[in-house]
């Protein structure tokens, strides 16, 4: 079964194209990665796939609804984590996640998931006097305290040192264990063992594969591995 389906996806900003027919699909339980430069697409694809954006052309199915025409229906249903995602300033760590929590009906438990994020030490923090990688990790948790059957990520490691990325991630493999996962990713590290990845250049796909498919046979993706680590680390 796919969970997520995209068929040439299309968007359009004046005469620029930052999506261009753009088709991938994603099975139940996969783990999924989409990589490429900046300004390949990949925020302007998961935005759409959120439903935060009205594609110019194609269509979009997540749980075989329209992202768009049944958001409501989804939001139980998706955990979505964006790149930009905000929070009042003075609202707490724990305070923010009990909020959230309290949308849906079996939420996670949120003091194990505060400790499991790293951010024990902050619980009563406010929001404005979190670093970057705290805010980027608070917003982690927001996207899994529902226990969605789908989650996406939106370059969701970024703001983290390589040693905290991948303490996090190892963390997250319990949370995200039966469910699909869709990660957009600036580096090879956050994607490297997803099931299938497809790399976006130009808001095109020019690859879809494993990491040793792609490796082997996908120039951009070289590029791409070659500019973070050596080819030989990654082979």
């Amino acid at each position: 079964m796919n969970v997520i389906e995209v068929t040439n996806l299309t968007k359009r900003y004046g005469d620029h194209a930052a999506v261009d027919g753009v088709s991938f699909s994603i099975e139940e339980g996969e783990i999924f990665g989409i990589l490429g430069p900046n300004g390949a697409g990949k925020t302007t694809t998961v935005e759409s796939i959120a439903g935060l954006r009205t594609p110019d052309a194609g269509t979009i199915r997540v749980l075989g609804m329209d992202p768009r025409k049944d958001r409501d229906r989804l939001r139980s249903q998706v955990g979505v984590q964006l790149q930009e995602s905000e929070l009042p300033d003075r609202i707490t760590v724990a305070e923010a996640l009990r909020l959230f929590a309290s949308f849906y009906a079996k939420p996670a438990d949120t003091r194990q998931l505060i400790e499991d994020l790293g951010l024990g030490d902050k619980r009563d923090t406010a929001y404005r006097n979190l670093s970057g990688g705290q805010k980027q990790r608070l917003s982690i948790a927001r996207a899994i305290v529902r226990r969605p059957d789908v989650y996406v990520f939106d370059d969701s490691f970024s703001a983290l040192d390589y040693t905290t990325d991948a303490k996090l991630r190892a963390a997250l493999k319990d949370e995200t264990a039966h469910a699909t996962v869709f990660v957009v990713a600036q580096r090879i590290s956050t994607v490297i063992n997803a099931d299938r990845i497809v790399v976006l250049d130009d808001g095109r796909v020019v690859g879809i594969g494993t990491h040793a498919e792609l490796l082997k046979s996908n120039e951009v993706y070289r590029e791409i591995v070659s500019s973070q680590v050596s080819l030989d680390e990654v082979a």
